[in-house]
């Protein structure tokens, strides 16, 4: 059995819509490119015909990868989700406190993971996710990273 991928309903529809476009979008856009390269002639020596014909399996290479994640995605409902302590689908506001820094995470599954967005979009996965989950407002969770260890109280979960 597949592995299950924890999504919101945001990054589910994010999935859709990507595998949508390359499906209806991208696929014709390298079947077109890889018709004219054809036209060109001996395919044996033809490097246009090559990088189509890479760039389409690169392609189906990604649209295969999102129909299964999408196959084997379990949304997040968010009536589901207690905000009473951290678990995926909630926004975190935690402190630094060794550097007494205010940040804010949204918990995510692996695949939707954005540590540029604002807030950063972290996976359930990673150290400082794992180190999260679970926690309750004013507790503090000390967490080991390659770099030592960081020490984060929960000060506000929203769905």
């Amino acid at each position: 059995m597949a592995e299950e991928i924890l999504l919101t309903q945001e990054g589910y529809d994010k999935l859709e819509e990507e595998r949508d476009y390359l499906v209806a979008v991208r696929r014709k856009e390298v079947s077109e490119r890889l018709k004219e390269a054809i036209s060109y002639g001996d395919l044996s020596e033809n490097a246009e015909y090559d990088a189509a014909k890479n760039e389409q399996a690169e392609l189906e290479e990604r649209i295969n990868k999102v129909e299964n994640m999408l196959k084997n995605a379990r949304i997040i409902n968010e009536d589901e989700i207690s905000d009473d302590q951290v678990n995926v689908g909630v926004t975190v506001t935690v402190t630094d406190t060794d550097h007494n820094e205010e940040l804010h995470f949204v918990i995510v599954g692996s695949t939707e993971t954005d540590p540029f967005a604002e807030p950063a979009k972290i996976s359930n996965e990673s150290l400082v996710g794992q180190g999260l989950l679970g926690k309750k407002i004013g507790e503090v969770a000390e967490i080991i990273v390659p770099d030592g260890t960081l020490h984060y109280r929960i000060d506000n979960i929203v769905k």
